[in-house]
């Protein structure tokens, strides 16, 4: 191919918004000559590569925006450390069908036993598969809609919240709320039901929301529809932090 064909090439390229293929041209064209691929493999192999690149540069940039506190994925987290949690009931959970059935998630257990991590390896999983998400604490929730809430854009901010197709909402029961913030989470619950999926993480059980949102009837309207469609997980093992803070400790 002459110079001025694949100069040719490379300025329509950029104009299209192929970089890939405007910088890469030559490697392409060196691989499509050892492998003597046909017009048709030729533009099969440019259109994948460029696919790959875009959706390569859409989860990074989802990722960024998503507040996640970490990128771990499922195979970060060690099961045989919590034998009483069947991975495959979390395996299934990464299919994504939850996300796909706006189905919620809740993961329940003591402080330490790996529910954010899980939590927020769902949300990467589902992040790459196209679908959009987004991580709070219900600490830092709450007081952004109530920041919101003073100032008359309540209703501009729960969208932060009810956009991304997984909200995973971590720290549940952590600190107690008063009332007029557990109508706040209300309010958000009811705006999501069977629109969205929530990935909740509580050291609570549902018997102890009450005390969680201040007021035992705004506690079973919300669980009553957190829990309408949803994958409940009980993590009841020991806690990562403290052993490995345990075994620091001995060989100290």
């Amino acid at each position: 191919m002459s110079e001025l064909v694949t100069a040719r090439i490379r300025s329509t390229a950029t104009k299209l918004g192929l970089p890939h293929l405007a910088e890469g041209l030559q490697s392409l064209l060196g691989r499509a000559d050892a492998g003597k691929l046909g017009y048709v493999d030729f533009l099969d192999l440019v259109l994948e590569e460029e696919l790959a690149l875009r959706e390569d540069r859409r989860f990074r940039h989802a990722l960024r925006i998503s507040k996640l506190p970490h990128h771990k994925t499922l195979d970060d987290y060690d099961f045989s450390f919590q034998p009483e949690l069947d991975p495959r009931k979390i395996r299934d959970l990464a299919s994504l069908s939850f996300a796909e059935t706006k189905t919620n998630v809740a993961l329940l257990g003591p402080p330490g036993v790996g529910k954010t991590h899980i939590a927020v390896a769902l949300a990467v999983a589902a992040c790459k598969a196209g679908f959009t998400i987004y991580f709070t604490t219900l600490d830092d929730m709450v007081r952004q809609l109530k920041a919101a809430d003073s100032i008359g854009r309540l209703s501009r901010k729960l969208q932060t919240y009810l956009r991304p197709h997984v909200l995973v909402v971590d720290e549940v029961g952590y600190l107690p709320l008063e009332r007029e913030e557990g109508n706040l989470v209300f309010q958000l619950i009811s705006k999501r039901y069977e629109k969205g999926s929530i990935i909740l993480t509580s050291n609570k059980s549902f018997s102890e929301f009450g005390q969680v949102f201040g007021d035992e009837v705004l506690a079973t309207a919300i669980l009553d529809r957190l829990l309408h469609h949803c994958d409940v997980v009980p993590i009841n093992g020991p806690s990562y932090r403290l052993t490995a803070i345990e075994g620091e400790a001995g060989v100290a």
